[in-house]
């Protein structure tokens, strides 16, 4: 394929029965990118041969590098969140050579002086709450967002889109499977996803006119690089990985406290319960004492940090922005339930059952009115609320004021965060204006 790949070498690595584990060399270089799209439009595949160098079959085989669940493997559609990592050091992208072995993930993590990792989503629109947790509940530095060019823009990119920059994300557009149509179709599946993006106010940019060093330049700001890509040919790639070691990161919150909100969680055996998810702002580290929750019945259960992975690699602490697993004490797994946020222990924090909020309703088939039940999406948090908009309601293209309360438990929320709702065909975006505490 022509492109940089450096495998297997690099920085001395720690001995693997050294129990102490480290912190990642690269601590302020490292961004979490979000891929969107509509189903089959090569999200995956592209991610995988971005993590490996391999060539795709055509047929979507790199993918497989991502995908972790048998029926996933047997229909070709991702049906939940997976994750890829790849890194870039003075020689070049750390690859993966085996993405089945969870020992090459965490050599790539220990060995690269810059990591991008892949929150990869899915495109199939029964799974939509699923790509909105991918999209809202981690904190990515960018958007990824892939149209295929044998098929062109569709109304799930479109809503994907929406997403994307109702997050204010940074984002970039490949348009995937460039191998697959005709120069004719190509150009003018280009010009469809140029006028998409004026449609909502974007500027689209060329990266094969203007050069990979402009699109990261003027990335944001209303500017959006688009690329031709091919997982088979390579076309595109070599740009695609130059823009990924270069972007810089976002500003993160890492001097302020520690938080994260669970996304997933495991139970393993000889270590036990395993909590993972983005973390949202400060460090944490093995061994700090800290609160889980809120549970139920809004209290807050006291745990301590046994230790601490990023992509199977053991380190000793990790800041805002890192993908990691923390493997908690005094907790049993199956108490722990998504949504739920891990803060210091003396942080204080109190449950929110209701709060105030600016939405802008993106699409209704009628109006929202009082008592409007979405489910609403919050970092990782996916739950039934109730609105109570204020003056009654709120039509398709407003921006309004509304109460919001959530309808079985409270969770830690706080002014500033950004929310989106959903029911039916209906969606929109909201940012929390005013919280009221649960035991108040």
């Amino acid at each position: 394929m022509g492109r940089r790949h450096r495998r297997g070498r690099g920085r001395p690595r720690r001995p693997r029965d050294d129990p102490r584990g480290a912190a990642f060399a690269g601590e302020d270089d490292h961004i979490v990118v979000g891929t969107a799209g509509h189903v089959d439009h090569g999200k995956s595949t592209l991610v995988g041969t971005l993590v490996t160098g391999q060539a795709d079959d055509g047929e979507g085989g790199t993918r497989s590098y991502l995908d972790v669940q048998p029926h996933e493997m047997e229909r070709g559609l991702s049906a939940d969140l997976s994750y890829g990592v790849y890194g870039f050091d003075d020689g070049g992208a750390v690859r993966m050579d085996n993405p089945d072995r969870k020992s090459d993930r965490a050599r790539v993590v220990e060995e690269a002086d810059r990591l991008v990792s892949f929150v990869d989503t899915v495109g199939h629109e029964p799974w939509l709450r699923t790509t909105i947790r991918g999209l809202v509940g981690q904190k990515l530095d960018y958007g990824l967002l892939v149209v295929a060019a044998d098929d062109g823009p569709t109304k799930t990119t479109r809503e994907h889109l929406g997403i994307l920059l109702a997050m204010e994300l940074p984002t970039v557009v490949a348009i995937t499977k460039v191998d697959a149509a005709p120069e004719g179709r190509v150009e003018a599946v280009e010009r469809e996803v140029e006028s998409m993006l004026r449609d909502v106010g974007k500027t689209p940019l060329r990266v094969e006119r203007h050069g990979v060093a402009t699109a990261v330049d003027e990335i944001g700001d209303g500017v959006v690089p688009v690329l031709l890509t091919s997982a088979v040919t390579g076309q595109g790639l070599d740009d695609l990985d130059r823009m990924l070691e270069t972007l810089p990161k976002r500003a993160d919150d890492a001097d302020a406290d520690f938080r994260m909100y669970v996304d997933r969680t495991y139970d393993v055996k000889g270590v036990g319960a395993v909590a993972s998810g983005t973390i949202r702002s400060g460090v944490v580290e093995a061994g700090d004492e800290l609160l889980l929750g809120p549970m139920p019945d809004g209290s807050f259960r006291e745990v301590e940090v046994r230790s601490i992975e990023m992509h199977y690699h053991r380190v000793d602490k990790a800041s805002a922005g890192r993908i990691v697993g923390i493997a908690l004490k005094g907790v049993k797994e199956a108490e722990i339930d998504r949504g739920m946020a891990l803060v210091p222990r003396d942080a204080d924090p109190r449950p929110v059952r209701s709060f105030d909020a600016e939405v802008m309703v993106l699409n209704h088939p009628t109006r929202i009115q009082e008592g409007y039940e979405p489910v609403v999406h919050l970092e990782t948090v996916s739950e039934a609320a109730v609105f109570h908009p204020k003056g009654g309601r709120l039509l398709p293209g407003d921006t309004g004021e509304t109460a919001v309360r959530f309808k079985f438990q409270p969770y830690l929320v706080e002014e500033g965060q950004r929310f989106v709702f959903r029911e039916g065909r209906s969606k929109g975006v909201g940012t929390v204006t005013g919280v009221r505490y649960a035991d108040e």
